[in-house]
């Protein structure tokens, strides 16, 4: 029966996107195999416990904060070469900034085949929790996913102000100990100091904190708040929380008159 084969998985390593934080907003998918692998590893500072309580009877589970990368694929690889599957759980989406890589590059040496299950970035929490559409038609269409450089350098080429000086929406992860730098480089790239700026730490957990601020407030309202890790930085035009009141932004989708493949043109009524 179908049900009786989604139950089944295969001896490798399945790379699963927990999601921001809510445990109902972990995949389907991903919860089917969460909830049937042999050994789960999660990633305990950001991942729901309520969500890993999730795992199978018998199910041997452990924290990743403790290992460095060598243990954590040593005991990924003992327990697919013992004929048993692993779901490996990282916070979000485990293609941004999930140091997923380093793990797929080792357990490819070993032999062990993987495969990655997505999930729900903090990127489109903090939008949600902000009520906030990230493209807004005649405004920006374009948003920027990064961070901003700390002890970890990078790429010259995708220094913040570079990035910025396309006045896009930026979403910065892992940034809100640098408030500071964000705001000189947005300023260098020739933002506006009164652009939006809005701040989700801890996006969908039950602490969720949300701050609304501007380019150059932002270093000084972090502080107030009290804001130094786990927060997502949206910046842009498209965070001002006024536009839902203006009816300004509309887009072509159900324009009426706008002709495409699923609906003939309409002329509007006089």
């Amino acid at each position: 029966m179908i049900t009786e084969q989604l139950r089944t998985l295969e001896s490798k390593v399945y790379i699963v996107g927990a999601g921001p934080g809510d445990p109902e907003l972990i995949t389907v998918k991903g919860s089917r195999i969460l909830r049937s692998a042999d050994l789960v590893l999660y990633a305990d500072s950001l991942v729901s416990e309520e969500l890993i309580r999730s795992a199978k009877p018998g199910a041997e589970v452990l924290q990743s904060s403790g290992l460095d990368l060598e243990r954590q694929v040593e005991l990924m690889v003992a327990a697919v070469q013992a004929g048993k599957s692993v779901a490996r759980v990282h916070t979000g989406d485990p293609s941004m900034f999930g140091a997923i890589l380093e793990q797929m590059s080792l357990l490819k040496l070993c032999g062990v085949s993987y495969e990655i299950v997505p999930g729900v970035s903090s990127v489109f929490a903090a939008a949600a929790a902000l009520g906030a559409e990230l493209t807004v038609p005649d405004l920006t269409q374009t948003v920027i996913l990064t961070r901003a450089e700390g002890r970890t350098p990078v790429p010259e080429r995708e220094q913040l102000r570079q990035l910025a000086a396309h006045h896009c929406t930026v979403a910065l992860f892992l940034s809100a100990s640098l408030a500071g730098h964000v705001t000189e480089e947005f300023l260098a790239a020739g933002w506006n100091p009164e652009t939006p700026v809005a701040v989700v730490k801890r996006a969908t957990w039950p602490d969720q904190q949300i701050l609304r601020t501007t380019v150059q407030n932002l270093e000084a309202d972090l502080h107030l708040a009290g804001i130094t890790m786990h927060a997502m930085i949206l910046a842009g035009w498209a965070l001002d929380p006024q536009l839902v009141d203006r009816d300004q932004h509309r887009s072509k989708l159900y324009d009426k008159s706008f002709t495409h493949g699923c609906r003939e043109g309409v002329a509007p009524l006089d």
